[in-house]
């Protein structure tokens, strides 16, 4: 069964869509995102809102959650290479794309990074751009800059 239900977060209104036992979706989604799926808040769909809340309070650093994002091949490499940056670290999409052996590929991480399915948790907003500007978010630069500023505060 797929499910998902809707949260309002101290940054908006997120969707947490849940399917055969994995979180596949977290983010600012429109419901006719999900058209076959059922609302319903089930306890993998709160326990992760549970952690977000956490996250976004300073209160965890780690998410523990069974996901399942959709993409090609190279977008899961870029992701899971999201999963390896610290808390309270940053990267380029440059130092992303060495990191799956694939150093001119930083344009390509950039789009896999704008298709991440699991906001926050996979945490594409620590991925900025080379001079050390942050660019591009699903949620927005301010939010972006919102969860980055929450782990530098709490990365003691």
């Amino acid at each position: 069964m797929d499910c998902i239900y809707h949260y309002n977060f101290s940054i908006g209104k997120i969707t947490i869509a849940e399917s055969e036992g994995f979180i596949t979706s977290i983010g600012f989604f429109e419901d006719s995102s999900f058209k076959h799926y059922i609302l319903k808040e089930t306890p993998l769909i709160k326990n992760a809102a549970v952690q977000i809340d956490e996250f976004l309070n300073g209160l965890r650093k780690q998410f523990d959650l069974p996901l399942a994002p959709s993409g090609t091949k190279f977008q899961k490499q870029v992701w899971q290479s999201l999963l390896d940056i610290p808390y309270g670290e940053t990267r380029s999409y440059k130092d992303i794309a060495v990191s799956i052996n694939n150093p001119k590929a930083y344009r390509a991480v950039g789009m896999a990074n704008n298709k991440n399915p699991i906001m926050i948790v996979i945490p594409c907003h620590r991925v900025i751009g080379s001079n050390g500007d942050l660019v591009g978010y699903g949620g927005g630069i301010n939010i972006k800059e919102i969860l980055l500023n929450i782990e530098n505060k709490n990365r003691c």
